[in-house]
């Protein structure tokens, strides 16, 4: 039997949603061992004073299990 634990994350990136996510992932992957899965509960963007988006962001819960 496994345990799983699940945190929350906020990722951000100036170039897409998709890379907000990896670059979230990449990062919960230095601090956590075995993480196996995300889920994007949110996502926003930034918009800058020229009317284009400037940021990308997410909200992830990721989830990863637990050692005996």
């Amino acid at each position: 039997m496994s345990v799983a634990k699940v945190t929350e994350i906020l990722a951000e990136s100036d170039k897409s949603f998709d890379d907000a996510v990896k670059q979230g992932i990449k990062r919960a992957n230095k601090t956590l061992k075995n993480v196996k899965n995300a889920w994007v509960s949110d996502h926003s963007v930034s918009v800058g004073n020229d009317g284009k988006i400037s940021n990308y962001r997410v909200r992830m819960k990721v989830t990863f299990v637990l050692k005996d």
